[in-house]
C-alpha cells in the first residue's frame, strides 16, 4: 500500500498502558497472571515515541500536518492517551476492548493496519520497540510486514530528509551503531537514547481535555483480537537462599563437594 505523494507528515504514534515501570511486579491469586490492581502508566519506549513525533514537528515546523496517537485497550486507557495528547500530539483513536483481553502483537499489528488504511494514509509510524509488560518486541515488524513499508527498529537518531521522501535512522546493533536509510512511508521502533520525554506542562494537560479522541472498537475495524495462545500458569521465581561464609579455600571446596557442584 502506498499513499500519494508526501507534501505533509502525517505521524502515527501507538502507546500501550502498561503496569509502571516502578511497581513490583506480583503474581495474582489464580495463578493466571500478574495482579493488574496497580498503579498503570504509558510505556516508557512509547512516551519516547511520543516525544519523537513532538521533536519532529519543531524541527520540520509545517512540514508535519499531524501527530494521532493511537492506544487499544480497557476503558481506563484513555488516560494514557491524554498524557500524549498533554505531551503535544493532537489527537487520538481508543479502540476499547474489556480489561481482560490482552491483545497479542499480531493482533496489535493487525488493528494498525486497518486504522492506517481507515485514515487513508499514514506517512510515518512511530513506536516504542517493546512493551515492558510482554517484552515481546513484535509489533512494529509485524506492520512493516503486513503494510509491506520499510523499517528501522531501535532507532537512535531520526532524520528526516528535505523532500519529505526519506529518512536516515542511526540503530544500536551488538558491533557499534548502523545507518539505515528509508523511504518513506516506514515504521520506526524508538530505543531508550533516542531521547528523554517532557513532562507535560499544566496548561497542556488542561489542553488535551479538549482534544478529540476517537472511539471505535475491533469490530468497526473488522479485527478478531481473540488471543491464539493460552497461558497455563504464572508463578513466582524460587526465592533465592541464604548465603554463608566459611572461613578458608579448604572448607569452601569441601562445601561445593557436599553440595554436588564439585567432584569428589
Amino acid at each position: 500500500m502506498r499513499p500519494s505523494p508526501i507534501s505533509r507528515l502525517r505521524l502515527l504514534v501507538p502507546i500501550k498502558r502498561c503496569i509502571d515501570y516502578a511497581v513490583k511486579i506480583r503474581v495474582n491469586g489464580s495463578q493466571t497472571g500478574v495482579d493488574t490492581n496497580v498503579k498503570h502508566s504509558m510505556n516508557p519506549f512509547d512516551e519516547i515515541a511520543v516525544e519523537e513525533a513532538i521533536r519532529l514537528r519543531e524541527r520540520l515546523k509545517d512540514q508535519v500536518k499531524s501527530i494521532k496517537v493511537v492506544t487499544i485497550g480497557p476503558a481506563k486507557a484513555v488516560e494514557t492517551l491524554r498524557t500524549a495528547l498533554a505531551m503535544g500530539a493532537d489527537s487520538a483513536i481508543h479502540v476499547e476492548v474489556p480489561e481482560t483481553l490482552v491483545p497479542e502483537p499480531i493482533g496489535v499489528a493487525k488493528t494498525l493496519r486497518a486504522i492506517i488504511e481507515q485514515e487513508g494514509g499514514v506517512d510515518m509510524v512511530i513506536m516504542g520497540k517493546q512493551a515492558i509488560d510482554d517484552d515481546a518486541g513484535q509489533t512494529g515488524q509485524m506492520l512493516a510486514g503486513l503494510l509491506s513499508w520499510p523499517q528501522a527498529t531501535f532507532a537512535s537518531k531520526i532524520d528526516v530528509q528535505a523532500d519529505l521522501k526519506s529518512i536516515e535512522v542511526t540503530r544500536e546493533i551488538d558491533g557499534g551503531l548502523e545507518n539505515l536509510k528509508c523511504r518513506l512511508p516506514a515504521i520506526i521502533t524508538t530505543d531508550l537514547r533516542l531521547n528523554e520525554p517532557r513532562y507535560a506542562s499544566l496548561p497542556n494537560i488542561m489542553k488535551a481535555k479538549k482534544k478529540p479522541i476517537q472511539k471505535l472498537t475491533p469490530a468497526d475495524l473488522k479485527i478478531d483480537l481473540a488471543p491464539r495462545l493460552e497461558t497455563l500458569k504464572v508463578t513466582e521465581p524460587p526465592k533465592r537462599q541464604g548465603g554463608g561464609r566459611v572461613d578458608n579455600v579448604v572448607e569452601l571446596i569441601e562445601k561445593l563437594r557436599v553440595a554436588g557442584i564439585l567432584a569428589s
